[in-house]
């Protein structure tokens, strides 16, 4: 079994669309997202999406598929995109339960507020009350 951690290049996009069917049909965007994965054998078994917004980065889709939860692939992807991306200030929605795994990662929770805009108004159907959705704002310096 071989295992290989990198960034996607805009024409393998399409594989991150093709997991994420898996996890809210997500689309990706070349022109302002990095994507970043881990293959095991030659399929893309994880991601981790880093998004430029006009104020500010967003990690998400930190995503495994079902088979291949549990062996540390999405701490490998998400390790990368940090180190590829991690010089500017990142924010992140985190599911409740995730908080730890990415306070491990360095990232602290942070009050809504405190969101860049373009962030923020992506959770908005959430009327303030992130927690009420199972989501916790964070970010990492």
């Amino acid at each position: 079994m071989t295992t290989e951690t990198r960034e996607l290049k805009p024409e393998e996009f399409g594989l991150a669309e093709k997991l994420w069917v898996e996890y809210r049909g997500q689309k990706a965007d070349k022109e302002h997202e990095r994507i970043f994965g881990v293959f095991d054998d030659g399929t893309l078994a994880t991601t981790a999406r880093c998004t430029r917004h006009p104020d500010g980065l967003e990690m998400d889709c930190v995503f495994a598929s079902e088979k291949y939860r549990g062996k540390g692939y999405a701490k490998m992807a998400v390790g990368l995109l940090l180190q590829v991306c991690g010089w500017e200030q990142i924010f992140i929605h985190s599911t409740l339960v995730l908080i730890p795994f990415y306070k491990r990662m360095g990232f602290v929770p942070i009050p809504e507020d405190k969101l860049p805009r373009t962030i923020r108004e992506r959770f908005l159907f959430c009327f303030g009350e992130m927690q009420g959705c199972n989501v916790c704002p964070m970010t990492r310096v």
